[in-house]
């Protein structure tokens, strides 16, 4: 990855000097698209920016008129999909402008970015928030007060060197937004661009991040906030409403509220400020009173490296990818293959044979070896070889005797049956490799796609990656090449000791010697070669995991100007490997040069004592031809031999390595031990006892005692503060992370004895993180194909995406990687369209409007109930005001129910959890 690849950055995009002096950012008629400005490619939006409708080089932002003066707080509203991402990305330069001019001060000193999708570096918490800067203690404990971090951190492990997972798994939604808050304040920039950081946290930590965080510690920077949180608008500077790509407003807090659908502002006096300060203190007390801080192993850790040999089970793991008949007919047709050559060189011996105990009578210009030549000889003889074309040539046409038509013809029959043998040999092997790559590549698929949870969040998507491509390439392409030259030496070599045992049984002495001298050679390699191999593949997993995590963060590593750092880790992680593949490489000439040279100390000595032998006596020159000849054909073959068998072995780690997932890699329980009917659940009553879930050995539960009994039809809101385990009520309810003790009834049934497939096909779910399919909008809302265009389309309609879907182009509109063709927002709506399709009748709702305006979210809340009403309805809700009329709400807090019952009730307890979480509005 070099410097243009990652630091694209347009110069272009921006104008020298503002209008103003005193501005930060000046925008004048500014248009922008994601179309490249070069004519070789197109950008594709980055994962953390995306607008509505749009396709890559299609019209975004247009006329854009804004003028931020220095240390403003500038909030952007809009409804969902109106450009506010997009225009942070204009800002920091992901767009290409297309007219108007744009001003950005300091730009090339970078942003301070918190994206709306959170990115999260698989590092430990410390690594995440310094992003390479230097350790300031006190800035540091300060960032991370202010972006209320402090209560997480004593619930990890290891604290603060806790690491985090592949993009954050292991933390919720809203830790992870508050860590990338964090980040971006600790690069202490002098612009900052918030996109929706407060819409993944409750109200009461979403008052702490604009107290503290936003006005506090930012309170000098200019910032620009992109916000659903209408409640917190009357803190900002200027605001700007925008619609369509467009900045339809641009005023003080009391002139643009007006235009905006608002619910009623959460303010807090003195003494609800004072409470909450109150609450905080004995949250942490009671964190570190039940979670103490330990030093624990780091989630991931080193990958794991086999030492030694290869275990017999991965040689026999490939034989059984091959198939035993299949491989066992390779074998056969490389025997038949190697015989009918050896046959017809000894016909052909034979053959001259018989031409010389009948040259006394023959009438044919024969030139014939001495007599005290061996038959055997005459194979390998000029003479011997051009006899049979003397005799044709020199016979007269049409008296051919019928002992020369009979010797060719049998000598024709040989040669055509060995070119039989050989090209089904080639076919068999070649049918037999596709086939072990193939079954290699679903036994490994087929394990990783049944894999747990946990496998996930403890091992870097590298490392998968890694097996998928550099090993599944080595048993797919450079395995077949290598096992092909190794049995085509090892028959060639059976081949010429049969026939040395025939002709020439003196020469197998001095190969005793020779072969234990290659086989010295060969172990003293092959145990380098193995190892190496392994490191190579070992070194190779952080260079797909960097890869891989610099894309999904671009936006966030070019905003804050990090390129060449990110440039500069890559390197170091390819120079391992390549150092690696250089000593592989090495490694393997050494032992060519030591093969070549025991070949030429072999050929030399024979050259040797057949000189000093002449000085003594005669000599046949057509034996000592003959010896300097298989001298060399013989150690031509064992080098080969030798060097096949030990890139054979190098490239079976490969094979290793994949056997290795396919075999150790955990997997969810697919079979169930109870069957249910095909319409269950038909109530859809929910119970937790005494559920308890941790998600790995060492760390805290994450469920602690959750006892609790959601009636069928019930709508039930879920609220706590963000890590206080509300997602993994869902997670232990889907069986994505299995019950440490305790159990989950549906319909009284216990779910751990129902088979997964059917258990989560009968539950609908809208994620915290909108996760779309590559595809067409009718594959995500419909893979199975069940319902019709109309169905689909009315879908949509409820979750006010229709008009979105037709300008992208209908149901068949490809929906790009992840969606990235929709904002976040239009992400979570399109998910909930599709849990609308389903007919399930429990109902989960993880934060399914945090990225959507208030009058939307009103919206979707009337579709849900009216769609929804005899369902069991489970709701994860940070917007208090979204499960305000719910039949009961469940407060969680450190993984335990604390209450459960009416929200008009609990509103009205001055001690209860959800009137502090309500702000002390009461109901």
């Amino acid at each position: 990855m070099n410097s243009a690849s990652l630091n694209i950055i347009f110069l272009t995009n921006w104008t020298d000097a503002p209008e103003d002096p005193l501005s930060s950012l000046e925008l004048l008629q500014a248009s922008f698209s994601w179309q490249a400005p070069d004519p070789d490619g197109t950008r594709s939006p980055p994962e953390e920016h995306t607008n509505s409708g749009s396709s890559t080089g299609s019209l975004l932002l247009s006329s854009l008129n804004l003028s931020v003066q220095k240390g403003r707080l500038v909030a952007v509203v809009g409804k969902v999909g109106c450009g506010k991402s997009s225009l942070l990305a204009a800002i920091s330069g992901e767009l290409q402008r297309l007219g108007g001019s744009v001003y950005v001060a300091g730009r090339t000193e970078g942003f301070g970015l918190a994206a709306q999708e959170p990115w999260i570096q698989h590092a430990t918490v410390r690594d995440n928030v310094l992003f390479g800067r230097d350790f300031d203690s006190t800035f540091y404990q300060t960032v991370i007060e202010a972006c209320a971090l402090s209560d997480d951190l004593n619930m990890l492990p290891s604290g603060d060197r806790t690491e985090v997972g592949e993009n954050g798994v292991t933390l919720s939604g809203g830790q992870k937004s508050r860590l990338a808050l964090a980040r971006a304040v600790y690069m202490d920039k002098e612009i900052y661009l918030l996109d929706d950081p407060l819409a993944a946290v409750d109200a009461d930590v979403a008052h702490h991040l604009m107290e503290k965080c936003i006005l506090g510690i930012l309170g000098t920077k200019t910032r620009i906030l992109c916000t659903h949180r209408i409640e917190f608008l009357d803190r900002a500077d200027v605001v700007v409403l925008m619609d369509n790509g467009t900045i339809v407003k641009i005023g003080s807090p009391s002139e643009v509220l007006p235009l905006v659908e608002a619910e009623p502002k959460d303010r807090k006096n003195d003494s609800n400020k004072k409470e909450k300060d109150v609450i905080h203190q004995k949250e942490e007390q009671e964190s570190s009173n039940e979670l103490p801080l330990e030093e624990g192993p780091e989630d991931s850790g080193e990958e794991q490296k086999q030492v030694g040999g290869l275990a017999w089970s991965v040689y026999t793991a490939y034989w059984r990818a091959v198939g035993g008949a299949l491989a066992a007919s390779v074998l056969f047709s490389l025997l038949l293959m190697q015989a009918s050559k050896n046959v017809s060189e000894w016909w052909l011996s034979h053959w001259i044979s018989h031409l010389k105990s009948n040259s006394s009578g023959a009438a044919v210009d024969v030139d014939l070896p001495p007599p005290h030549q061996s038959p055997l000889l005459l194979l390998f003889s000029p003479g011997g070889l051009t006899s049979p074309l003397s005799l044709r040539e020199t016979s007269s046409l049409g008296n051919m005797s019928s002992d020369v038509k009979f010797y060719m013809t049998v000598y024709g029959s040989l040669a055509t049956a060995n070119t039989l043998f050989t090209a089904a040999r080639a076919f068999l092997f070649a049918y037999g490799a596709i086939c072990a790559a193939a079954v290699i590549h679903d036994r490994l698929l087929g394990r990783v796609l049944k894999a747990t949870v946990t496998f996930f969040d403890t091992t870097p998507l590298g490392r998968v990656l890694n097996r998928f491509s550099s090993d599944m390439y080595s048993a797919d392409d450079s395995l077949p090449f290598v096992l092909n030259i190794l049995l085509a030496n090892v028959f060639g070599l059976l081949g010429m000791l049969v026939v040395m045992t025939y002709g020439l049984p003196w020469l197998l002495l001095p190969l005793l010697p020779l072969g234990a001298l290659y086989y010295r050679t060969q172990r003293f390699y092959r145990h380098s070669s193995r190892e190496l191999k392994r490191l190579c593949s070992l070194t190779l997993s952080p260079v797909y995991s960097h890869f891989s995590e610099t894309l999904a963060g671009l936006s966030t590593v070019r905003a804050s100007g990090s390129a060449a750092r990110f440039e500069e880790e890559n390197e170091q992680r390819l120079e391992q490997n390549q150092r690696c593949l250089f000593a592989s490489n090495a490694a393997m000439q050494w032992l060519d040069i030591r093969l070549q040279m025991i070949g030429v100390a072999l050929v030399t000595g024979i050259g040797i004592i057949a000189v000093v032998q002449h000085q003594f006596k005669s000599i046949d020159p057509g034996l000592v031809g003959l010896s300097l000849s298989y001298a060399l054909s013989i150690t031509n073959l064992l080098s080969g031999l030798i060097f096949s068998f030990a890139q054979t072995e190098m490239q079976m780690v490969s094979v290793e390595r994949t056997e290795e997932y396919s075999t150790c890699v955990p997997v969810e329980p697919q079979d169930g031990r109870r069957q249910v009917p095909p319409e269950w659940p038909q109530h859809g009553r929910v119970e937790f006892s005494g559920a308890v879930l941790a998600y790995r050995p060492g760390l805290p539960n994450a469920l602690d005692g959750v006892s609790v009994e959601v009636l069928p039809g019930e709508r039930v809101g879920i609220v706590g503060r963000t890590g206080s385990g509300k997602s993994t009520l869902f997670l232990a309810l889907f069986r994505m992370v299995e019950l440490n003790q305790g159990c989950v009834l549906l319909d009284g049934v216990d779910i751990s004895q129902v088979a997964l497939s059917q258990l989560r096909s009968k539950m609908a779910v809208i994620p915290q993180d909108p996760f779309l399919f590559s595809g067409s909008v009718r594959d995500n809302l419909d893979p199975c194909g069940r319902h019709s265009d109309p169905r689909l389309l009315d879908a949509l309609e409820q979750c006010h995406l229709e008009q979105v879907v037709r300008r992208i182009g209908g149901l068949e509109a490809e929906m790009g990687e992840k969606g990235k063709s929709l904002s976040v927002g239009q992400r979570q709506l399109l998910c909930l369209a599709r849990a609308l399709l389903t007919e399930a009748n429990v109902l989960c709702i993880d934060e399914a409007t945090a990225s959507v305006d208030q009058k939307t979210d009103m919206l979707l809340q009337k579709t849900i109930r009216d769609m929804f009403k005899d369902r069991t309805v489970l709701t994860i809700a940070h917007r208090l005001n979204t499960i305000m009329d719910s039949d009961r709400v469940i407060v969680m807090h450190a993984g335990k129910v604390v209450e459960f019952d009416t929200p008009a009730a609990l509103s009205q307890r001055d001690d209860s959890f959800f009137h502090r979480l309500l702000g002390g509005r009461g109901a």
